[in-house]
């Protein structure tokens, strides 16, 4: 495979230059992803400064590794690992993450995660599908005689936010608001994010913090069956969720619960219209429809890369790492991988290969997967139902947020 242009390969020192902002990259980073593989799988980013990863197997397996962790602090100081200060402009936004989920390493993160994970259990959101079902084709209800959408508005971006927030007990007319809020949070997760962008998100960090704050004291006073209930009044081997750690997951629980959803949905509808392939026969039956979704997860997974601390000296691919080291595991190159997926840049729903790791693996695997495929596995098959000769309006735009990936707007026809 010939390297694209935009990618730079010393194959010999295994360092990779290339420029996470250009739209060739971000817009088809597939691309990319198969040329690494086919060159250079374990590499050295330098923008970046970093050791990244995307062989299935070797992404698969430091999910995994118990010798690499998302927290670093709890087991040594910044002094010690010459890490800089935190920086005094984002201290709301160090407080809301101190104690999230996906931060944390046990045994805080067991017990956090004992707490909440009976909300998100398989038999538990099932429940929630007559729901789903219902908001879906109300919204569709909406624009269904237009015979045009922008999907991302009047869908994609509607039913995650609605349906996180029903389960944790939030007011449904606080919508616009949590996405606004989560918009400006998660771009502190994206490559080159800007001063303005980090004042934003802890103005964000916040008001979301000090108004989940108010909802934990109604729920104190006059408590509901609801997530946020549950969270407040359950122990966990005598222990209850402080209020720093109940803001804290609420936060996170609001965000992850939404914002990779949100698109997924809008990659989804666009590479199965670009596929070529016929809707009936992708959602057929309930089995078709659960591979239609694997493989698009697997095809244009929304979020691209997960982070891990080096807890204690470690060899991977014959790249050594100490202590306090930083590696990235690109999850959605990963999903590429020839060793695994045959023709892996082509979408066959059909595949009964190895399981997509979009959702990641191990303590810190995705607890909202079961919720976010409910909403995908019912969604989807009443878009392409409802609206006959459903097809894209003109050619999509991706967002510049990597390493999330997704649209900024899915104009449809019908």
């Amino acid at each position: 495979m010939t390297i694209p242009p935009l990618l730079s390969i010393d194959r010999a020192s295994r360092h990779v230059s290339l420029d996470a902002r250009n739209p060739d990259f971000y817009g088809n980073p597939n691309a990319v992803y198969a040329a690494l593989h086919a060159h250079c799988p374990t590499f050295y980013w330098t923008e970046q400064k970093q050791w990244f990863f995307t062989a299935y197997d070797h992404v698969n397996g430091l999910l995994r590794d118990r010798r690499f962790g998302r927290q670093i602090l709890h087991i040594a100081s910044r002094e010690e690992l010459g890490l800089a200060e935190p920086m005094a402009h984002l201290e709301s936004f160090d407080r809301s993450e101190r104690y999230s989920l996906l931060e944390l390493e046990p045994p805080e993160h067991t017990r956090l995660r004992t707490l909440v994970n009976r909300a998100f259990v398989s038999r538990h959101v099932e429940k929630m599908k007559p729901e789903l079902v219902e908001l879906a084709n109300r919204l569709i209800d909406g624009f269904a005689e237009k015979g045009e959408v922008e999907l991302l508005s009047a869908f994609a971006d509607i039913i995650p936010v609605t349906m996180i927030a029903r389960m944790i007990g939030i007011p449904e007319q606080m919508g616009p608001q949590l996405l606004a809020w989560s918009h400006a949070y998660v771009r502190m997760y994206m490559f080159g994010r800007t001063r303005r962008q980090e004042e934003e998100a802890e103005r964000a960090a916040r008001e979301f913090s000090d108004y989940v704050r108010g909802v934990i004291a109604e729920r104190r006073a006059e408590p509901r069956d609801d997530l946020l209930t549950h969270m407040i009044h359950t122990e966990h081997k005598g222990q209850y969720l402080t209020e720093e750690e109940l803001i804290s997951t609420t936060i996170v629980l609001l965000n992850a619960g939404h914002e990779a959803t949100v698109h997924q949905i809008g990659n989804s509808v666009h590479t199965i219209l670009d596929s070529g392939c016929d809707p009936a026969e992708l959602f057929r039956d309930e089995a078709a429809t659960e591979r239609t979704v694997e493989e698009t997860l697997r095809i244009c997974a929304p979020v691209h890369i997960f982070q891990r601390w080096a807890l204690e000296p470690a060899e991977i691919d014959g790249v050594s790492f100490k202590r306090g080291d930083k590696v990235s595991l690109i999850l959605a190159a990963a999903n590429l991988d020839p060793a695994k997926f045959t023709d892996p840049l082509a979408f066959r729903p059909d595949r009964n290969e190895a399981p997509n790791l979009s959702f990641g693996a191990g303590i810190h695997f995705c607890i909202g997967a079961p919720l976010a495929r409910l909403e995908l596995n019912v969604v989807l098959p009443i878009l392409f139902e409802r609206l006959a000769g459903l097809r894209l309006a003109k050619t999509p735009v991706v967002k510049d947020v990597y390493h999330f990936h997704g649209l900024e707007r899915l104009d449809l026809q019908w």
